[in-house]
């Protein structure tokens, strides 16, 4: 008895406009490196441009994205920013990589502070809020005491990678997120970790 195969899907929309269609007969590879911490998420297009008909977008273009099965449905994968294109030939091949735009200027500002007897949920919904972000923190960790920290001459998002290392967590930047969760948990389609 045969099992049927999962059958992949994706969507993507290009500066506002579904080109899902459009680029499904064209579709050459798409490739997601999905980083954490503050290295942003990077997204591979390489696209059949044989009649010539594609349009090269623009740099600073947002694309969305979105992954999944038939069988199960699509999962956001995140937006993006095209910060390169190039067009190759022969065959003709237009390759765009975007990169994701999660990572707040903020963050990688260098501040001093003090943080004295609180616990981490507090302060990683702090410097979300700061920062523009929405907090997701792991239940087991919210309540993890603090008792003195101090950021001296040092970003926020190097800070927190400071205090997951100490709480065996990670901390990353997810579709407008800030993720705080043990090492080993995933994360959902709204990139929530599964154990919240």
């Amino acid at each position: 008895m045969s099992t049927l195969q999962p059958h992949p899907i994706f969507s993507l929309t290009l500066d506002g406009k579904d080109l899902t269609q459009k680029f499904a007969d064209r579709l050459i590879s798409l490739t997601l490196t999905d980083n954490r911490g503050y290295e942003a998420d990077q997204l591979d297009l390489i696209l059949d441009d044989t009649d010539g008909r594609l349009d090269i977008p623009l740099r600073g273009v947002q694309v969305k994205l979105a992954l999944g099965w038939k069988e199960s449905g699509l999962v956001p994968k995140g937006s993006f920013t095209v910060d390169e294109v190039e067009h190759t030939g022969t065959p003709d091949q237009l390759t765009i990589r975007a990169r994701s735009a999660d990572l707040r200027a903020g963050l990688t500002q260098q501040k001093e502070r003090s943080w004295h007897d609180t616990d981490i949920g507090t302060v990683v919904r702090e410097i979300a809020q700061e920062n523009g972000l929405k907090a997701m923190i792991s239940d087991p960790l919210k309540l993890k005491a603090i008792a003195h920290f101090d950021q001296t001459n040092e970003s926020d998002i190097s800070f927190l990678n400071r205090v997951a290392a100490m709480f065996d967590a990670i901390v990353t930047v997810k579709n407008g997120n800030l993720l705080f969760m043990e090492t080993g948990i995933g994360v959902s389609a709204n990139g929530k970790s599964l154990g919240l």
